[in-house]
């Protein structure tokens, strides 16, 4: 034996061996001891916080959305059906209950089978708690040495995992941090994105295309590649009947089920409600703020990160309604737009290219490059009703195309609360950004006459005054004539209130608020509500004020909120992951009414009106609505915008349409109107919720009946004839202020931009 350690051969050997030994122990207590970057200890370990999303909840606690740096919600033990536990097992780790982490006869046969005998079917050495380890901590560019570091990393990370949880805890910990298709992380999370389901709920094929899309989420993503997802999910069920989880026939029964996705999108900017979400994101943050909410060591909350719960007050399904009836309209009310104009579309004017070349000429371009430079063409993706697509086209082009687009808002609030049931800011979240309901301002149009109207009861006018539908001029206005859209109506007949607003008489509703007073009008509107400046012009009996659409559904919610304005409110509650309180929040109870029930009771019979024989009237000739409804309807200048607003005993909506950009409007009033381009949205709302007893609530709720006596002021003859001396002097409007009588076309904004514009109708 001694000569055989003398031979030099034996003797290199042996301390190349030895060498090579103490180079692997000594490089494998440099990855130990954290020479390559701190490895968690297992104090850390048994602390494991890790990231998750705050979920946003609508009314009845159903998920609508996230915020989110990771996609990631947490969930027990008990909530993984046992065939999805089978299915992680069967396919990624089949010795997972007898090894400590680190699986040495797999490495064992991965060595042999598949680096000496090149046999790919030999499967990974990797083990669920390996993968897991790699999930928690990532991993670190070590150059040509990575892999080797990382691995080493993981099976020491692995192995203190073993030490300090149960095998049950290890897969949940595993199940709650594993990355799914979709920039997705955890079981739930990629459960409710791709199956709209709970983990607890998926069922074997749904549990199999899950734990087989692990093998590479991208590859094998169900919505991308269902045909390749399909086939690694059946891969996945031979291997639970291999290893004796289900039987051959219940293998076969789910191979031959398609894959079934109810795609869910939870992201802040995508999905449904978007623009709400994003305003919940907004009052969130703020209130975490403004009421020094912290986590028990003192430290921020973070939106992202710390799994909160907050609890809002939407309709899921009612906006899903919401939704879809704005689309459906729009996509066809937006062909109409188009087809319309034609070629002299002034989207198309070639001064936008002007106007926005001196914009960019103070970055030192010339005109000329600054001009070649937009028309440069590239491959963009670009919104279309009837599908997003791949164009390649310029900046100019792209400017020219969302130019054309009508946009729209829409809140429906309950009344007597206030919260927020429906929310739409836009078409489009994605491509447009601007929030229609909070942060646009537009003139509202006839939507504001019953403000109005409202005051004119409030200061003591008779419900039957009658009044002369012919048109003057106010000389102390700059000779602004406001007329009306139609000449149907016989102008030697004076009118009623009520058929006045329910037909939306522009000369009427002037001269009723030239008798009331415009401060008392503007009196009026703030009592509703209103807090954005009304200036002090008679135009405003018309909609010249610009108002936030937020604030007009408020100031409508009086009507059926015993005569108070409801504040829209969007969160009812946040929790934080454990389910601790941190802020609860109610409705805001206003302390005054802003006018009084009698003229609550005339408006609600009045604007009814307006549904059954007025300017609304379409909701029961078109849409067969049957339903108690009051509404207004509303059209601006030049028919920028379309104004409808819905009253019902619990639920008032307010539906804007129009174009982001004010120099373009509809070409034509019977197109832009508010009863043609926002009323059918509402209608086509109400058609949904009407199919839906889960709404009869709200859809079979009725008005008050009015009592005699509301009857009798309003029981008068719709128009009347002044007598022989009354025409003869001019009665009535020689107490109007100055101006002499012509028929003038002429629209509400004529005195302030010195020129005739169209007529406004609704």
């Amino acid at each position: 034996m001694k000569k055989l350690f003398k031979n030099r051969w034996v003797k290199w050997g042996s301390r190349i061996i030895l060498g090579l030994l103490i180079l692997f122990f000594g490089f494998y207590a440099s990855i130990y001891f954290g020479l390559w970057g701190k490895i968690p200890s297992v104090k850390e370990l048994a602390q494991l916080n890790q990231s998750q999303a705050t979920q946003v909840l609508d009314k009845d606690e159903v998920l609508i959305g996230k915020f989110y740096t990771y996609d990631r919600e947490s969930i027990a033990y008990n909530d993984f059906p046992q065939h999805l536990i089978d299915a992680l097992i069967a396919t990624e780790d089949v010795r997972f209950y007898e090894h400590d982490g680190v699986d040495n006869k797999s490495l064992l046969r991965v060595f042999f089978k598949t680096i000496l005998l090149s046999d790919e079917s030999s499967g990974g050495g990797s083990t669920i708690t390996l993968q897991l380890a790699k999930n928690l901590y990532g991993r670190n560019d070590y150059g040509y040495l990575s892999i080797v570091v990382n691995k080493v990393r993981e099976s020491i990370v692995a192995k203190r995992i073993e030490e300090i949880y149960s095998k049950k805890e290890i897969l949940t910990l595993y199940l709650n941090t594993v990355p799914f298709s979709d920039n997705t992380y955890g079981i739930e999370s990629a459960a409710n994105k791709f199956f709209n389901s709970p983990t607890s709920e998926l069922n074997l094929p749904e549990a199999a295309t899950l734990i087989g899309s692990l093998k590479a989420n991208h590859s094998y993503n169900p919505r991308l590649f269902p045909e390749r997802s399909q086939l690694r999910r059946d891969v996945v069920l031979q291997q639970m009947t291999k290893y004796g989880y289900i039987s051959e026939a219940s293998s076969r029964q789910a191979m031959q089920s398609k894959i079934e996705l109810d795609y869910q999108d939870y992201a802040t900017s995508d999905g449904s409600a978007a623009y709400f979400k994003q305003q919940i994101k907004r009052q969130l943050e703020k209130v975490l703020e403004e009421k020094s909410i912290k986590k028990a060591d003192g430290s921020s909350y973070n939106i992202n990160t710390d799994g909160l719960k907050v609890y809002t007050t939407l309709d899921h399904q009612l906006q899903q309604y919401a939704e879809e009836a704005m689309k459906e309209h729009m996509q066809k009310l937006q062909a109409a737009f188009e087809n319309a104009y034609g070629k002299n579309a002034p989207w198309l004017d070639e001064k936008l290219q002007i106007s926005l070349a001196k914009k960019l000429k103070k970055q030192g371009l010339k005109e000329e490059q600054i001009i070649d430079s937009l028309k440069i063409a590239k491959k963009t993706e670009v919104f279309n009703w009837e599908g997003n697509r791949v164009e390649n086209i310029s900046t100019l082009d792209s400017l020219a195309h969302y130019l054309k687009f009508l946009n729209s808002g829409l809140l429906a609030l309950e009344p007597q609360s206030g919260a927020v049931r429906a929310y739409i800011g836009g078409i489009d979240y994605r491509y447009f950004n601007y929030d229609h309901v909070l942060q646009s301002k537009r003139q509202v149009g006839s939507t504001f006459k019953p403000i109005v109207y409202t005051a004119a009861l409030e200061n003591g006018m008779d419900p039957c005054e009658h009044f002369s539908i012919k048109a003057v001029t106010y000389t102390d206005e700059k000779n602004w004539t406001p007329t009306n859209a139609s000449d149907k109506y016989d102008e030697d007949l004076n009118y009623s209130i009520e058929f006045a607003l329910s037909r939306s008489i522009n000369t009427i509703a002037v001269k009723v608020l030239q008798e009331t007073g415009i401060n008392n009008v503007i009196s009026q509107a703030q009592k509703m509500g209103i807090e954005s400046e009304i200036k002090e012009v008679p135009s405003i009996a018309l909609g010249s004020a610009e108002l936030h659409l937020a604030e007009l559904a408020k100031a409508y919610t009086s009507f059926v909120n015993n005569s108070s304005p409801s504040t829209p409110f969007f969160i009812t509650k946040i929790e934080d992951k454990n389910g601790k309180t941190l802020a609860e929040f109610s409705p805001e109870k206003s302390t005054e009414k802003a006018f009084s029930n009698e003229t609550r009771d005339l408006m609600v019979e009045i604007m009814q009106s307006t549904v059954n024989e007025g300017t609304a009237k379409r909701l029961r000739s078109t849409y067969n609505l049957r339903n108690d409804i009051a509404g207004k309807t509303g059209t601006t200048q030049d028919n920028k915008d379309g104004w409808f607003v819905g009253v019902t005993p619990k639920l008032v909506t307010v539906v804007w349409v129009g174009n982001d950009d004010h120099r373009i409007g509809f070409s034509s009033t019977g197109l832009g109107q508010g009863a043609n381009s926002a009323l059918p949205i509402f209608a086509k709302m109400m058609q949904k919720m009407n199919a839906n007893k889960n709404f009869n609530s709200i859809t079979q709720a009725k008005f008050d009946e009015p009592s005699d006596d509301i009857l009798k002021m309003l029981d008068c003859d719709t128009a009347k004839k002044d007598g022989f001396f009354k025409r003869l002097f001019g009665g009535k409007e020689k107490k109007e202020k100055k101006f002499e009588e012509e028929e003038k076309d002429g629209g509400f904004f004529s005195f302030l931009k010195g020129k005739k514009d169209d007529k406004e109708k609704d």
